[in-house]
């Protein structure tokens, strides 16, 4: 099809209830959306072409101000607490109607996209921005659709984004200025008060784990690729486990780094980009994500520019340690064409554990794999979150993703479940956190190491090994892999004071035990048998 201008949908943005806009740019290309946020004064242009912005004050998500809109639709199926909080439907419309006020006469950027790369499960998204580099991000985040489609693209859903409006948190029934509403019956994502443009990717993500559950797919916080023989992995974690470092194998192609669905088709990306954290990026440890923060196309947000010489510094965390790539899923070289992928023959759930005492890798039984996916363990250190000290801070987040999951985690764990025991997944837990002691005294596993564990995992070999059972969390801890040290592989040889490696377990242990006490009353006894008992 021949193209000499922008398509726009004739579902205009009358359908979302704009009527008069400045200029409305629709489905702009890369090269466009570059120049129009050079313009608007959006960013800079770096030495070798990426676009650098900045996002304020907001650097990262602002959890506890998403709300999803209590109502027929949602009030019986959200889990409703302190992740996904209520707002009504009153409260929404004022917000809502703000936003429409707004953007009305404002100069829009709009991009029609999909979420989800098979088409059995595909969502039409619309994002309309007020700001031309997020409207750049969003492109480089979803699925984008061939041309042909544009003309009737009708959205299932849709986000509108205001960074500069920003809320009266008492008459709008929000806690600050900042917000980020979903409403299910209307279809809508509303945002506002926060330039960070990682909420409209998450908003989506979010609607997906509402959505699709209904369909018995199993929506998933976890990177992918595919093996030579044509086998899945899976990479569950959080931010800075490695979900994106360690599924970006030269070796493998990569179907996705963050977010995808477990289908009755088999596995499939819901994006059509990546967006890796690049804060102390190594050119020689992750080659193929660093090549793309020196291109053209790829956004890069907070991260340093010299504004002489266009010189990255990507060491240079002065604004944040969230410093973030965004980039087209095709800047990866062995990256999947189609983001389609088999049933996984192997899990791998990745923690980042800062007190330095789960093993490097084990492998899980099914019932274990259950309790760590809802358990969802990990440790944040000082650095990575403002107001942190240097003590390391365990964090669960079931599912490796609780603030993007708005139904019980017992529901994703029952499909995780029924998918592990109808495909005969394998299961792994590995630790990227620290070794020889916690953070502070011991150092951060070798990612060589862990790249020649998870690899031996995928294999097959580590199967053939001997295994021995860790005492404080009942961890099946393989006693050789290729390339690896075996001490390496029993965290308890790496300290130099084995009774206080003991004293660090028990206590850990007496943390998982503490947080699965919620989810005591509604998992199956078999789960619960397989998890982490509190040390006496």
């Amino acid at each position: 099809m021949s193209v000499t201008g922008p398509v726009v949908s004739r579902f205009d943005l009358s359908h979302q209830g704009i009527k008069s806009a400045r200029a409305e740019h629709w489905n702009l290309p890369v090269a466009a959306l570059t120049e129009h946020a050079l313009r608007l004064g959006e960013g800079l242009l770096a030495a070798d072409g990426p676009l650098v912005v900045e996002t304020g004050d907001h650097t990262g998500r602002s959890p506890n101000d998403k709300f999803i809109v209590e109502d027929d639709v949602t009030r019986e199926r959200v889990w409703w607490g302190q992740v996904n909080r209520a707002i009504t439907p009153e409260a929404f419309e004022r917000l809502h109607a703000k936003v429409l006020a707004y953007l009305h006469g404002q100069e829009l950027f709009v991009q029609d996209l999909y979420a989800g790369a098979d088409r059995d499960y595909r969502l039409p998204v619309r994002v309309v921005c007020e700001r031309a580099w997020q409207a750049l991000f969003a492109r480089n985040m979803f699925i984008r659709p061939p041309v042909e489609d544009l003309h009737d693209f009708e959205p299932g859903f849709t986000v509108l984004h205001a960074p500069g409006l920003e809320a009266d948190p008492d008459p709008d029934g929000v806690n600050s200025g900042t917000f980020i509403c979903v409403d299910f019956t209307r279809r809508i994502v509303i945002i506002g008060g926060s330039e960070y443009a990682g909420e409209i990717k998450k908003s989506i993500f979010t609607v997906l784990n509402f959505l699709l559950p209904e369909s018995n797919v199993l929506p998933m916080h976890c990177s992918a690729n595919i093996g030579a023989n044509g086998d899945t992995a899976l990479f569950f974690g959080l931010s800075g486990t490695g979900k994106t470092t360690l599924s970006a194998d030269s070796s493998r192609t990569l179907i996705g780094d963050d977010e995808h669905g477990w289908s009755d088709n088999g596995t499939f990306n819901f994006e059509g980009g990546c967006y890796a954290k690049v804060i102390r990026l190594s050119e020689e440890a992750e080659p193929e994500i660093y090549a793309t923060t020196q291109r053209f196309g790829t956004l890069l947000e907070n991260v340093a520019c010299d504004p002489y010489t266009r010189l990255l510094d990507l060491h240079d965390n002065a604004k944040t340690e969230n410093t973030r790539a965004s980039y087209p899923l095709n800047f990866i070289p062995n990256a999947s064409d189609d983001g389609l992928g088999g049933h996984p023959a192997n899990l791998i759930m990745l923690t980042a554990d800062a007190f330095g005492v789960l093993p490097p890798i084990s492998m899980l039984s099914p019932e274990q794999a259950m309790y760590h996916f809802i358990s969802g363990y990990t440790a944040r250190v000082a650095g990575t979150e403002k107001g942190m000290g240097n003590t390391p801070s365990a964090t669960f987040s079931t599912c490796f993703g609780a603030p993007f999951m708005p139904l019980h985690p017992v529901e994703y764990a029952r499909l995780l479940g029924e998918k592990i025991e109808r495909h005969g997944c394998r299961c792994w837990l590995v630790n990227t956190g620290w070794t020889g002691g916690g953070y502070g005294v011991g150092k951060r596993m070798d990612i060589k190491h862990t790249r020649a564990m998870i690899a031996a995992a995928l294999n097959g070999e580590l199967e053939k090994v001997q295994m021995e059972v860790d005492p404080h969390f009942g961890l099946h801890m393989p006693t050789q892999c290729p390339g690896v040290p075996s001490e390496v592989l029993n965290p308890r040889n790496t300290w130099a004071d084995l009774a206080d490696y003991d004293r660090v377990a028990r206590d850990l242990t007496l943390r998982f035990a503490e947080n699965f006490e919620q989810f005591a009353d509604v998992v199956d006894e078999d789960i619960k048998a397989a998890g982490v008992k509190a040390a006496a």
